[in-house]
């Protein structure tokens, strides 16, 4: 049977342990379930290496440098993060491997597992280790009690990050309930290691992206040393909510579910929300966006003139970003000494942040245009500053010539900074072929 063509069997295809099961529910409630289950449907998918190779290079020595792609349906949360190459393989003897907090955000086993061993506890288990654990793909207990449509934030995660902004969960207005829930996942984080790598969300000062970058630089932490320039950098990760949290739709009381959940009518009359979430926007009269803006022609071409803005910008910053990270190589190599170059390496993180906060966020031209343009001036002027120094430096040095990669393709990339695609992928393969196919739940091969 066509899971794609029968919502309604949707969990005995992948094996689901439904907790909002549609037999239990009344009608409007599975119209709801009705409508999460079309998240199948959202197959589509694009490899964001090959649309911006140069991406590869900024991401040298961590593993988005291996694979990156767009988001698709809730439905294929589990599967996809359990193919990619970014979760590589089971650890070897000795090795802790991966965390498991890499399944946070994907399942809402992720939680009942949290509650079983303890936040700690779950993070110190592997990646692999768990694979066996996770039957179920993002689903009703992910947002809602269980049961009932009352909303809920079930990653503790989500709860100490709302404590930390002064806005808990328990004490907002519907608008930001809803928004809080989606942003449980469609937030930066990092990987805590003083606490057994747990989720932790770095808004200690607040989650703009100048005080996120206060917060790291404060624990003077990175994730990953950039192999030609030395740089340590830390990695943003789709920082949805942020970015809408100081919006003007926000301010306004617009939250995500407004524009990616409408309120549409059953043909007996019910009201439900569509919970096949997605871009709206062709429901220009149901999102209620003829409130504010005066045609869907013309808050399209606002968008589209946005992002265009926007890629424009966050090209020439990755242009230079990348031409600073080689210049910085060739100024180690020439003897560079920290308290020479120490200035320039910083300027390179920080603009490389900037870049990262805007472009990682997933519709910031939609979310609020406005700080990703200020974050793209920023981060240019930043690296500017940062080449400028270097350019003295290398000077000073003796440096006469810098070679700068080819990174015209997403091969060409990867070649460059030594990413073996076939042998990750051989690898990959072969732990799928012996584990993930053979052992782990069905969710965990949804439509592959």
């Amino acid at each position: 049977m066509n899971p794609f063509t029968h919502p309604t069997t949707l969990p005995l295809v992948l094996g689901l342990s439904l907790s909002f099961s549609v037999v239990a529910a009344d009608k409007t409630s599975s119209l709801q379930y009705q409508t999460w289950a079309q998240t199948s449907e959202e197959m589509q998918r694009e490899d964001m290496l090959e649309k911006n190779p140069a991406s590869v290079i900024l991401w040298a020595g961590s593993a988005y440098a291996k694979e990156y792609h767009s988001p698709r349906g809730h439905h294929f949360a589990v599967a996809d993060v359990s193919h990619s190459l970014r979760s590589g393989v089971s650890p070897k003897a000795g090795e802790t491997g991966l965390s498991a907090s890499c399944w946070t955000c994907k399942t809402p086993d992720a939680p009942r597992l949290m509650k079983e061993l303890g936040v700690e506890g779950f993070s110190a288990k592997s990646f692999a280790e768990l694979g066996p654990e996770i039957q179920n793909p993002v689903y009703c207990s992910d947002c809602h009690t269980q049961g009932s449509a009352e909303l809920t934030l079930p990653r503790p995660h989500a709860q100490d990050a709302m404590a930390k902004v002064h806005k808990p969960f328990g004490e907002q207005n519907q608008s930001m309930q809803q928004s809080q829930v989606c942003g449980q996942c469609h937030i930066t984080y990092y990987f805590q290691p003083e606490r057994q790598d747990k989720v932790n969300i770095p808004w200690i000062f607040g989650n703009s992206a100048d005080e996120i970058e206060k917060y790291y630089d404060a624990r003077q932490f990175f994730e990953w040393v950039h192999p030609i320039s030395r740089t340590p950098l830390v990695k943003a990760r789709h920082p949805e909510f942020e970015h809408w949290n100081r919006s003007v739709h926000a301010e306004a009381g617009i939250s995500c579910v407004t524009c990616h959940m409408t309120q549409e009518t059953s043909a007996d009359g019910k009201s439900f929300t569509n919970h096949k979430i997605t871009n709206h926007l062709p429901d220009f009269e149901a999102a209620n966006c003829s409130s504010c803006h005066q045609s869907q022609q013309h808050i399209t071409q606002l968008i589209a003139d946005n992002k265009a803005l926007l890629e424009t910008k966050a090209q020439q910053l990755q242009e230079l970003l990348i031409k600073a990270h080689y210049e910085a190589g060739a100024a180690w190599k020439a003897g560079a000494q920290w308290q020479q170059i120490g200035e320039a390496i910083m300027g390179i993180r920080h603009a490389q942040w900037r870049w990262d906060f805007a472009m990682s966020s997933h519709g910031i031209h939609a979310h609020n245009a406005k700080e990703g343009e200020a974050l793209l001036n920023k981060g240019l002027e930043q690296i500017r500053a940062a080449r400028e120094i270097l350019s003295k430096l290398n000077a000073d040095l003796g440096v006469t010539r810098v070679d700068y990669p080819d990174y015209s393709t997403k091969a060409k990339a990867q070649a460059a900074i030594g990413v073996d695609l076939e042998k990750l992928t051989e690898e990959k393969q072969a732990f799928i072929k012996t584990e993930v196919k053979k052992h782990w739940p069905k969710a965990a091969n949804f439509g592959y």
